[in-house]
């Protein structure tokens, strides 16, 4: 099998995520469209993913989007992600338009009904493991830092742009938060989401949950002693690791925590509602893709030309040219970036 940096990359791309950003960062320029309409998320999204695609130059491309009709997860829990502010009708309206946007351009789009961009993320890491290709997903959105894994880096675009954006790896993430990538989501379960309104283990911070998970390997093992055993071998395994890292003592409060009323129902259920799907149909064949297919560049520059021509910045239809349709464009190598990722 080849290294993994010989191998294909397929790149995944949260499309919402990035809509949000491009609205609350370019929201004060009321940019529109040749329409007239509100058009700076679009214009931010677009100029991101062209910056995305020029430094890490993957093999095959996928967009998540989220079904805004329907949600599972808010069915199963209807306070999910409750707290909220509304979204400004300007961004709404980006939000609907964005699968017509990416369709007509020619890029490969997955809206699977129900579910969200991350599940999306999530079944194209474990496609591409299966096919021995890597995946890089590209977020602002930490969920996805649970599909991280020796084959899938996460690149998380937060504020400065492609260039300070981190390519998060397993070494990285463990160096961010304590824990190894293949047990993010039990500790982002102990942990709690306050973004998506999902409280956490009471009594469980995030220092705690990094230092149980350290010391029970897995939170399989935490929960047998608890709940076999009243955490009498956890207890003072614990307070040995806040000793040797010179810590206050913390295994009587974590095991109260644990052996608490609805403590193991609120882990399990925010395992299961923060767990991505990585099932979907994506409509990809990594073993026999070509061009013209779902996924693949270069993309038909008329179609290019016409769609960004509509944002009426002809900086960017130039840039998309060049990215998309693998065109040269009067502007020679304006607009690129360094590659900073490969």
């Amino acid at each position: 099998m080849p290294a993994p940096a010989d191998r294909p990359l397929l790149l995944a791309v949260d499309a919402p995520s990035l809509l949000h950003r491009g609205h609350h960062a370019h929201v004060g320029s009321g940019r529109l469209d040749r329409g007239g309409r509100p058009a700076w998320a679009l214009h931010g999204m677009l100029r991101l993913i062209l910056q995305v695609l020029e430094d890490l130059t993957p093999d095959a491309v996928v967009f998540g989007l989220d079904d805004r009709r329907a949600s599972v997860r808010a069915e199963r829990y209807p306070a999910y992600k409750a707290g909220r502010k509304p979204k400004e009708p300007e961004l709404v309206e980006q939000l609907d338009r964005a699968p017509g946007f990416l369709a007509a351009l020619g890029l490969h789009a997955v809206q699977p009904e129900g579910l969200e961009a991350d599940d999306v993320s999530a079944s194209a890491a474990s496609l591409a493991e299966a096919s021995g290709w890597r995946c890089t997903i590209a977020t602002s959105d930490r969920d996805a830092f649970a599909h991280i894994s020796e084959h899938t880096s996460v690149l998380r675009l937060i504020t400065g742009g492609i260039a300070s954006a981190p390519l998060l790896t397993p070494a990285r993430l463990h160096t961010m938060y304590g824990v190894p990538a293949a047990q993010y989501l039990e500790y982002a379960a102990l942990r709690g989401d306050a973004s998506d309104n999902l409280p956490g283990v009471a009594g469980i911070g995030e220092k705690s949950a990094a230092l149980l998970l350290a010391v029970a390997g897995d939170m399989a093992a935490a929960w047998t002693d608890v709940e076999l055993n009243a955490g009498d071998a956890l207890r003072p395994a614990l307070d040995d690791a806040c000793e040797a890292e010179g810590r206050s003592r913390v295994g009587r409060r974590v095991v109260t925590a644990l052996t608490s009323e609805g403590a193991r129902e609120r882990y399990d259920f925010n395992v299961e509602i923060m767990r991505g799907r990585d099932d979907l149909d994506l409509g990809l064949d990594l073993s026999r893709l070509q061009h013209p297919g779902p996924g693949v560049l270069p993309l038909d520059p008329d179609r290019v030309r016409r769609v960004v021509d509509h944002l009426d910045d002809p900086t960017l239809t130039d840039h998309a040219l060049r990215v998309l349709a693998r065109q040269p464009t009067g502007d020679g190598a304006a607009g690129a970036v360094a590659p900073a990722h490969r």
